[in-house]
């Protein structure tokens, strides 16, 4: 059974929002499915190594496929408090304590599920692990930060900078970005979209509360970079 390092988890949002690295197989680390994320792990003849969900998407062939496929099969009942990707990030970190979770397919398609998804990290159980879960599609990287002093690496196929905090914070500042803040109070949810890289790093701090980053670039710019 593999433990530690990042861990892999595929969702079943749209293929068509998926990393090209992800059907080029060419993401490394073990893979956990999540609901039909199991199957089309399957169908790539990548071979996970747990499977978690209700697999209410699932036809009752389909799911004889996953426990053919999957010795770790871990199946809830479809009325719970709790939704698939909840349950198998928690599964990731502690039954297989990993240190990175690494979440594709979760964006896309349902617009409940995704902020479900987003808002994963604001949940108590959850929060400790903020900052070591990532949601990652196409066009976009999305991480998640606790209070403390960051350097952020840019990722050579990304354009713009988003800082979003989750929650009330206090004392941002963004030191070397295109659009800097000097030690702002922000007092709700607010997306501080389309900033930029000066070089290759990026800079920031913050005191309290729960701060998004998101690293995006836009469609043309996925498909031809």
């Amino acid at each position: 059974m593999p433990r530690g390092g990042t861990f892999n988890l595929l969702v079943g949002g749209p293929k068509a929002n998926w990393p090209e690295s992800l059907a080029a197989h060419e993401i490394t680390g073990p893979w956990i499915g999540v609901d039909r994320g199991t199957l089309r792990l399957i169908d790539l003849n990548i071979q996970p190594v747990a499977a978690i969900g209700d697999f209410d998407s699932l036809q009752e062939p389909e799911l004889q496929s996953v426990r053919r496929n999957v010795k770790d099969v871990r199946q809830a009942q479809p009325e719970k408090d709790f939704t698939d990707t909840q349950m198998a990030v928690m599964v990731a970190f502690r039954d297989y304590h990993a240190e990175q979770v690494d979440i594709y397919g979760a964006t896309g398609g349902r617009l409940d599920h995704f902020l479900a998804n987003l808002f994963l990290v604001l949940e108590p159980r959850y929060k400790a692990y903020a900052g070591q879960i990532r949601l990652i599609d196409r066009q976009n990287t999305i991480t998640f930060y606790l209070p403390g002093h960051y350097t952020l690496q840019k990722e050579a196929d990304k354009k713009y900078l988003a800082f979003i905090p989750l929650t009330p914070i206090d004392h941002l500042s963004l030191f070397d970005e295109k659009y800097p803040l000097h030690d702002e109070p922000i007092p709700y949810p607010i997306s501080f979209a389309s900033n930029e890289f000066i070089g290759e790093t990026g800079t920031f701090q913050f005191d309290t509360g729960l701060l998004c980053v998101i690293q995006s670039c836009d469609t043309y710019e996925a498909r031809h970079e």
